[in-house]
């Protein structure tokens, strides 16, 4: 998730990111980072079939350089475009109603 191209770069791991996205979007969380520094625009992701992989991957890239993130973004999304835009999420209904 990111603010902005080039902006704040946040890195979490979900089993239903529609739903994370969501909640990013409506800063379910106030208090969270991505609250905080409106981090709502999803802007890479990563799909995986094991949680523990997942896992796994979100702590190796919570270590990377920002160049690093940056380069991996912009090879799968060079705009830094809001992938979830033509998602058709529900925001009149979350996940823990």
């Amino acid at each position: 998730m990111a603010n902005k191209a080039n902006g704040i770069l946040y890195v979490g791991c979900t089993n239903n990111i529609e739903e994370r996205v969501k909640e990013h979007k409506l800063k379910i969380y106030p208090n969270s980072f991505t609250a905080k520094y409106n981090c709502d625009k999803l802007i890479y992701f990563e799909e995986y079939n094991e949680g523990v992989i997942a896992s796994k991957r979100e702590l190796q890239m919570k270590k990377w350089k920002r160049d690093w993130k940056i380069k991996l973004i912009e090879e799968m999304n060079p705009s830094w475009s809001d992938l979830s835009t033509n998602w058709n999420l529900n925001f009149n209904k979350l996940r823990n109603e």
